[in-house]
């Protein structure tokens, strides 16, 4: 799924909060937002492997939940919020592509690694990839409530979310050829091996 999706489903699972416990609404929606965004900073480290942790993250999530609940404040609600955020998004992304430079072409068989199981799980393809128009529906989906909810600043997160989420729906089956040409034209005659190797070998070995 896209990052704007990861990012709406994380406030999304915050939103009770704003109704139960109010002056939680804040810290509880910023730590779903982060967690639910945090896993992709591995994009080009080992992309759903280094911080995607399917498991682990759930497993954590559970007592610190538990805690939360039972004293609720800024630090627990966020802490709480942030690892539920990053939970579902690393499960989440076993329900869409693989990790193929064109993932509708279903040729990959690695989704996220396991790092418990130490294996790469298959994805499920429910959501066909990641800014599939499913994929833009769902996003679309998890704003409504939040739109008709929030209001300020978290009211605008969501609306450049969609906004970001749209952009990216219409060029995505574009973007393969365009990181491809980028990366041979313009970054390989340039950039020195030791710098070229932390591009991802779908995007230097790539046939755009």
């Amino acid at each position: 799924m896209m990052l704007p999706t990861h990012a709406l489903v994380g406030m999304a699972l915050a939103l009770p909060v704003a109704f139960a416990a109010p002056e939680l609404a804040g810290p509880a929606l910023l730590a779903g937002l982060l967690g639910g965004v945090f896993p992709d900073l591995d994009m080009y480290v080992e992309h759903r492997k280094s911080l995607h942790y399917p498991v682990y993250y759930s497993a954590l999530a559970v007592p610190v939940v538990a805690v939360a609940g039972l004293v609720p404040s800024v630090a627990t609600a966020f802490a709480a919020f942030f690892l539920v955020g990053a939970a579902v998004h690393s499960v989440a992304d076993v329900f869409g592509g693989g990790l193929e430079l064109r993932p509708w072409e279903a040729t990959s068989d690695r989704a996220v690694y396991d790092h418990h199981g130490e294996r790469w799980i298959e994805p499920r393809r429910w959501v066909r990839y990641d800014g599939s128009p499913g994929d833009l529906l769902l996003s679309g989906a998890l704003a409504v409530p939040l739109l008709v909810t929030l209001e300020g600043l978290f009211y605008g997160v969501v609306v450049a979310a969609l906004a970001v989420a749209v952009v990216y729906t219409a060029v995505r089956r574009l973007l393969p050829a365009l990181a491809a040409a980028l990366v041979e034209e313009v970054l390989s005659p340039r950039l020195p091996d030791h710098l070229l190797a932390y591009v991802p070998a779908r995007y230097r070995e790539a046939d755009y």
